[in-house]
């Protein structure tokens, strides 16, 4: 088995709690069904937001949705001028036997831009 990163990213609608993680839900939820992935096999999960979204963590999603024995962690993305507003990317590290090109990446609500500008790189 090897450890891989398999990423993704949406839209907040808004800067409040509940539409963070409602996106944060919806984007996970994704991942996990195009993935098949399972708790156990998950070594980490790195959230961050752009500046603009302050009210409520993504990874309390992660905590809502079960993921208690998993190591999550958040962080505020870079400022750049002219970037998506409202913009929550994850990177989730999970353990599998799945070759790079087999992983779903996800880009949802417009988010897939960010491959076009380079900021998500394969």
């Amino acid at each position: 088995m090897m450890c891989r990163g398999i990423r993704g990213a949406t839209i907040a609608e808004e800067n409040t709690a509940e539409s963070i993680h409602g996106a944060t839900r919806e984007l996970l939820t994704a991942l996990i069904e195009a993935n098949q992935i399972v708790e156990r096999d998950v070594a980490a999960v790195y959230f961050t937001t752009t500046p603009d979204l302050n009210a409520g963590f993504p990874a309390t999603a992660a905590r809502q949705a079960g993921w208690n024995n998993t190591a999550l962690m958040g962080a505020t993305e870079v400022a750049v001028p002219g970037s998506l507003l409202g913009c929550i990317r994850v990177m989730i590290l999970v353990n599998t036997e799945k070759e790079p090109q087999d992983l779903v990446n996800l880009y949802l609500k417009g988010t897939d831009v960010l491959r076009l500008q380079g900021v998500e790189q394969s």
